[in-house]
């Protein structure tokens, strides 16, 4: 595994490569508070069959931080990715796009908007945008579990998580968590992606650009306070594999609820020792998943 340099739509950005570059392309979007070594452990695991690629996202890590909590929008997130593809890919589509937490967000919006560009989608611990705003709205055990997103969004948010060597990030990261995976190196490791608190803001503009829709506790969203969806056009055409670590407590069953309506080739397997951050607790589970249904 190495690291690149590479251009989007004149924006530099980094990516961690793995493998032959005339495999099958597989792009590895990661979420948040993670960045491209998010995917270290699952590489070894997956190089020997595909072109690995894990770049670190918009605002994350050694890649471009716009100022503009506009630029976060996912319609600049997708056009990133597909840039992706298409410098790594030299012309042909990813075998698989492969996406955790909001890197999920991203590999969604990507396969419904160009689905031309990718063979198959794999979700470890994300959300289809349309079952996640239900359960955010809901005002039951998701939108109590997803009050942080409220919380992230506010002013003096990043001040307050860079403190005192990111404190308060670091107890965020690991609540309710095993974090038994993360070595005095890999600490380091995220601790230099993060930055300070210009990173963190970059992080957090995720959140601020979002149109999600946070309910309080007990208190469904009013029917007109929903966002509107165009169903039609959130259809997941390809094979998708969801992966899921059963003892996540950031995203709950409630998540997946009705997400058969919008993908009508999907697998789901729960892997029941594992919780949100089961790329770094299950990394030879998971890669043995995606290696037996690209098969």
């Amino acid at each position: 595994m190495h690291s690149v340099e590479f251009d989007v739509q004149g924006q530099q950005y980094h990516a961690m490569v793995a493998g032959d570059p005339q495999a099958p392309l597989m792009l590895c979007l990661h979420g948040f508070p993670e960045y491209s070594g998010a995917w270290a452990d699952v590489f070894p695991h997956l190089e020997a069959h595909f072109y690995c690629v894990a770049p670190d996202q918009r605002g994350y890590g050694q890649s471009w931080k716009p100022s503009e909590v506009a630029q976060y929008s996912m319609p600049h997130l997708v056009s990133d990715a597909a840039a992706m593809i298409a410098h790594f890919g030299q012309g042909r589509a990813a075998a698989a796009v492969v996406a955790h937490d909001w890197g999920a967000s991203v590999g969604y919006a990507l396969a419904m908007r160009f689905p031309q560009i990718l063979e198959n989608l794999v979700v470890v611990n994300g959300v289809h945008p349309v079952p996640f705003q239900r359960a955010l709205a809901s005002g039951g055990a998701q939108t109590k579990a997803s009050q942080y997103i409220l919380a992230l969004r506010k002013a003096g948010t990043a001040e307050a998580l860079a403190k005192d060597d990111f404190r308060l990030l670091w107890e965020f990261f690991g609540k309710h968590m095993d974090m038994s995976w993360m070595t005095p190196a890999k600490r380091a490791q995220y601790m230099q992606a993060w930055g300070g608190v210009a990173g963190v803001q970059a992080m957090l503009n995720w959140y601020c650009a979002s149109p999600l829709r946070v309910a309080r506790p007990g208190h469904p969203l009013a029917a007109g306070a929903m966002p509107e969806f165009d169903v039609s056009r959130l259809q997941v055409t390809m094979p998708h594999l969801v992966l899921w670590g059963a003892q996540d407590v950031a995203l709950l069953p409630e998540t997946r609820e009705g997400l058969g309506d919008f993908c009508t080739k999907l697998v789901s397997v729960d892997i029941q020792n594992a919780d949100h951050w089961i790329l770094h607790q299950e990394p030879e589970i998971i890669a043995d998943e995606i290696r037996a249904f690209l098969a």
